[in-house]
């Protein structure tokens, strides 16, 4: 009967979310974190394996989907005058987060979530405003690569919490060095066979495909590249994210291809990860050391980017887009979400400051969308 429950819950939680987010004008997943907790709350929702491991698969997809998202030619877009700011941007971001969280002597959780990015909440903002603003087309650029940077920041993160400073850790982290080392080879190897046999890509994906090939090819290779990770012993999320860096590079031209790994991934496995994420957050134990916890880690994410931002690129952008610039990367909602969680199961922080991560993240991605909507009015169009 718990699971009958639990079905028609996420079930209906799907099916609501998106009316109730374009309704109250808020971010999907925001709408559903809390829904899920409100699920979890009144019981609707209870710990259950199963669902568990579906989230573990959502949270797998959403890797994917982050691969899939990357558009290495906007890193190209970064003039090479801006390389060494941008190399300077991620130094500061990691220096400042690292320093803070010791000054403070704050869990090492903190020194890989306060300068994590995630791309989702950004696309949201150039499906507002377009490519076309400077401060934006710089922090999708920057985006792309702090997205990089935060998968193997991740994998470390994941790497230390469970082996710990011991010298499977340090094993761990060379056969991460060599896996990245063998993808840079695997995807030139790719790009140089498709040079000398395009027809190969047809014959994987056919332009008129039938049997869907382009699916089983898709999730066969989303599988292996998993199942390869978990050999090696290495963290399941590279080989998701692989794989989706894989289908962008090499099969971009396929939309509906694109769109369809997309539309499953945000509609369906990417949200019960939400869904189930929201439901192990309890609000009657919610109290105020939670809540200003949350709004310390709210603070911090934009302090120190908006330091960074302001050191690193106030000569390019200015006063007013280097403020909207910081803005838009301080809504790493996805990532954060998922690095609490990994912490929390590894027992590396207690229940209360999960819980306070939580809600940072649905607050902060709440109100930056906001904030940022009116900061824009007001220095463009005041």
């Amino acid at each position: 009967m718990e699971q009958f429950y639990i079905i028609i819950s996420v079930s209906m939680i799907l099916m609501v979310s998106p009316m109730i987010a374009k309704a109250i004008n808020s971010p999907l997943v925001v709408v559903e974190l809390f829904l899920g907790m409100l699920a979890g709350v009144v019981g609707l929702i209870e710990y259950d394996a199963n669902l568990k491991l579906i989230a573990k698969f959502g949270f797998l997809y959403l890797m994917f989907l982050a691969g899939l998202e990357i558009n290495l030619k906007l890193v190209k877009t970064i003039k090479k005058e801006l390389s060494l700011n941008v190399t300077g941007y991620f130094i500061l971001l990691y220096a400042i987060a690292i320093s803070l969280s010791m000054l403070l002597n704050l869990s090492p959780l903190y020194y890989v979530a306060l300068p994590i990015f995630s791309l989702g909440m950004l696309m949201m903002l150039v499906k507002e405003y377009g490519k076309n603003e400077q401060w934006l087309n710089l922090a999708v650029s920057i985006g792309v690569v702090g997205e990089v940077v935060s998968i193997l920041a991740l994998t470390i993160f994941s790497g230390w919490l469970e082996f710990g400073f011991e010298n499977e850790f340090y094993i761990a982290i060379f056969k991460l060095f060599i896996v990245i080392v063998l993808s840079i080879v695997f995807l030139y190897g790719t790009q140089a066979l498709f040079w000398w046999y395009p027809e190969l890509k047809v014959y994987i994906i056919p332009n008129e495909d039938r049997y869907d090939q382009d699916i089983r090819f898709t999730m066969s290779l989303f599988f292996i590249l998993i199942a390869c990770m978990i050999y090696l012993k290495v963290d399941a999320v590279i080989g998701a994210f692989l794989a989706g860096l894989f289908m962008r590079m090499f099969f971009h031209e396929k939309h509906q291809l694109i769109e369809k790994l997309s539309s499953f991934g945000f509609g369906f496995f990417a949200p019960i990860f939400f869904i189930y994420t929201g439901s192990t957050v309890k609000l009657d134990v919610i109290n105020m050391d939670i809540l200003q916890n949350a709004l310390f880690i709210i603070i911090a994410i934009i302090s120190i980017r908006l330091i960074s931002s302001f050191l690193a690129f106030y000569k390019y952008l200015k006063f007013k887009n280097t403020i909207l610039f910081a803005l838009s990367d301080s809504m790493p909602l996805t990532f954060l979400v998922a690095v609490s969680m990994l912490a929390y199961e590894h027992g590396l922080i207690k229940q209360a400051e999960y819980f306070s991560f939580i809600i940072a993240s649905m607050i902060d991605g709440l109100l930056l969308m906001v904030f940022i909507r009116w900061m824009y009015s007001k220095f463009y169009k005041s």
